[in-house]
Order: structure tokens, then C-alpha cells, then sequence
């Protein structure tokens, strides 16, 4: 059984091509949110991008912002300020919804 029901199975999937990750694309003018489903793909190097805030909804992963490293489970949510240099570790299979404060921060597949 898919742990993402078929009405976000139905939204466009993002166009990221990194083995292991897929997302559904839900945005606004403004704003995206992303529905991850994410492998348990080992660490996701240092990068920056808009402000970020997230809900994991299954599994575990490691998040380091700002050079402090927390991990996170089922229920766990967390903000990423603008600019601010994060990475993620994905010790288990992990969903999480994502939202983006931008219109661009991903496409969806064509």
C-alpha cells in the first residue's frame, strides 16, 4: 500500500533527478509545497535556498541547520530561515511534506 493517498499521487511529480527521492508538487503564486518520499539514501550535502518549513509524517532523519544537528521523527516539524546552510541524513524510508516560500523552488516533470 502507498502511504500517500491518490489525490497527491495525482499531483505532478517534481523534476529531480537524485536516485532515491520522488515529490508531488502542490504551489501557489508564492509558495510550493512538496509531498517527499524519500529512501533511506545516506546524507544530503550543505546547501542554502528561500525559507523552508517541514512535517515529517514517517520515518527517521538526521537535520542539521546552522551547524546543530537534530534527529527527527513521525510528528516532528522544523523551519529553515532563508539563506541558512542545512543538510539531511535519511536513516529510514521518510516522508515529509515541505513547504517552499517561493514559486520556483522546484518544476514539475514535463
Amino acid at each position: 500500500m502507498d502511504f500517500y493517498p491518490q489525490m497527491i499521487k495525482n499531483l505532478p511529480q517534481i523534476d529531480l533527478d537524485l536516485p532515491g527521492i520522488k515529490g508531488w508538487l502542490f504551489e501557489s503564486n508564492d509558495r510550493q509545497v512538496v509531498f517527499f518520499e524519500i529512501e533511506p539514501i545516506g546524507k544530503m550535502p550543505d546547501h542554502s535556498h528561500c525559507t523552508q518549513w517541514g512535517f515529517v509524517l514517517d520515518g527517521n532523519m538526521k537535520l542539521t541547520i546552522d551547524g546543530k544537528t537534530s534527529l527527527l521523527k513521525k510528528g516532528d516539524k522544523y523551519y529553515i530561515p532563508e539563506g541558512t546552510i542545512h543538510s539531511a541524513e535519511f536513516l529510514t524510508k521518510v516522508f515529509v511534506m515541505d513547504m517552499f516560500d517561493s514559486p520556483d523552488r522546484y518544476r514539475a516533470k514535463k
